[in-house]
């Protein structure tokens, strides 16, 4: 079953037109990569996604509910849940307060939570201004899941981040993946950490999408085309 549905979307900031035409789907249970170069549209597909963006034109479903006009705290309880890119927590919240802050109830809990990640546990009454990028990055993740969604979306969820650390968010999206029916949209420039995960990718150039297909045939020649510098 199709979750979101995206088609022929295109939007703006005030005179400056960012996409031209975005399709994309998710099913349930299903994750999906989106992917393209710097600037091309990925993080304004999210914002659109989330309501964050209005949209001039095309249609964008979700769970066969029209989010043209909806806004961002509706689409939110309706089921979708974003990391945003920057991870932006509450610096002035513990971390246990920037996990309880929108949670509603669901099958992630607190103890759910850091069970995937279990350094939440132990900075559980530290401010998150005093966590590490990667800590914060665990605890934005942990935020969103807390809302218990049925789409999860993830801005650049990795960058900039040690790589060990990187390891881990992946091996916690592997997890997420394999045990749980949660959707997934993924946004990251690793191809071959993007290819371990994702059934789907769809790629974006200058605000259209110009590729989808399952990743066994997103090939060397394809990635060079649309995603090489």
């Amino acid at each position: 079953m199709t979750l979101l549905r995206m088609e022929n979307v295109q939007a703006s900031y005030g005179q400056t037109q960012a996409l031209f035409g975005v399709d994309l789907q998710v099913g349930e249970g299903e994750v999906l990569a989106l992917m393209g170069r710097n600037g091309m549209g990925k993080s304004s597909t999210v914002k659109v996604m989330c309501r964050l963006l209005k949209h001039a034109s095309g249609q964008v479903q979700f769970a066969g509910m029209d989010l043209g006009g909806m806004p961002p705290h509706v689409a939110a309880r309706a089921g979708l849940g974003l990391v945003p890119e920057g991870r932006r927590c509450f610096p002035n919240l513990t971390v246990y307060e920037n996990l309880i802050a929108a949670a509603r109830a669901g099958v992630w809990s607190f103890a759910a939570v850091t069970e995937l990640f279990p350094r939440l546990a132990e900075r559980r009454d530290q401010m998150a201004s005093s966590l590490s990028g990667g800590e914060q990055q665990m605890l934005a993740i942990g935020r969103a899941l807390m809302t218990n969604p049925r789409l999860l979306i993830l801005d650049e969820a990795t960058e900039g981040l040690a790589p060990v650390v990187r390891q881990e968010i992946w091996a916690a999206l592997a997890r997420l993946k394999a045990e749980t029916g949660l959707a997934l949209i993924v946004v990251d420039k690793s191809l071959a950490e993007l290819s371990r995960v994702s059934d789907r990718a769809v790629i974006l150039e200058r605000g259209k999408s110009v590729w989808t297909g399952t990743m066994d045939v997103l090939n060397a020649e394809v990635a060079d085309r649309y995603l090489g510098v």
